[in-house]
């Protein structure tokens, strides 16, 4: 199954969902705002999307700039912000199977459907 970690707010996640609909393949939407990730699930995706968690972090997010920017942070620390503050995650996420993307840009999505 096909998983869309999704913020309705942003438009590169809505495009992406957008590219999943128009697919006709099955697929679930996570509101991973409304519905938080656990650290188990978020250090999972960041070993499918095979990138290291400060590479997933939306550095341009005000809660980064004021909280953790230029702080010596762990990976554990990292991924402890998200989870803390799911605003920081890049979207829109999308897993199948044993592969994963950032949908930036959007078309990124159309390798692993």
């Amino acid at each position: 199954m096909i998983t869309i970690y999704h913020n309705p707010r942003c438009s590169k996640s809505r495009q992406g969902l957008a590219i999943l609909e128009e697919s006709g393949k099955e697929f679930k939407v996570v509101k991973y705002l409304d519905d938080n990730l656990n650290e188990e699930e978020l250090s999972n995706i960041i070993k499918l999307l095979n990138i290291s968690p400060i590479e997933l972090v939306r550095k341009n997010e005000k809660i980064w700039k004021e909280n953790y920017k230029g702080k010596e942070l762990s990976d554990k620390d990292i991924i402890n912000a998200m989870i803390e503050n799911p605003k920081l995650i890049e979207r829109p996420i999308v897993v199948n199977k044993e592969q994963a993307v950032v949908g930036r840009p959007p078309e990124n999505i159309n390798s692993i459907i």
